[in-house]
């Protein structure tokens, strides 16, 4: 099982804190949440999407929470795994197909 974290990077303001962004994810949701734990991450902000996007009854395959540069940083040194957004996006894609074939 592994964690990654992608090089998106992309430029936003969330509450106070202006930063560039990335998601955290990992092979399972437990992985990913003792890992986000471990590097300070707020249970509460584990996201997923706000209106469906996977078979019904299936969950959604995009979870992940969001880092910043400082935080994306600080996963790569606790052992995530940097991948491409490319790669992130094939990972959400394997996800609906596992969840697909199992509805």
């Amino acid at each position: 099982m592994a964690v990654y974290v992608d090089n998106a990077r992309i430029p936003a303001t969330v509450a106070r804190i202006r930063s560039r962004w990335s998601h955290l994810t990992a092979d399972t949701e437990p992985e990913l949440h003792t890992f986000a734990q471990h590097i300070g991450l707020q249970r509460s902000w584990y996201q997923t999407c706000k209106r469906p996007c996977a078979p019904q009854g299936q969950p959604c395959p995009h979870w992940h929470y969001d880092v910043t540069d400082t935080k994306r940083t600080e996963a790569i040194a606790a052992g995530a795994q940097p991948i491409d957004i490319r790669k992130w996006v094939e990972i959400a894609k394997a996800r609906r197909a596992a969840a697909r074939a199992t509805a």
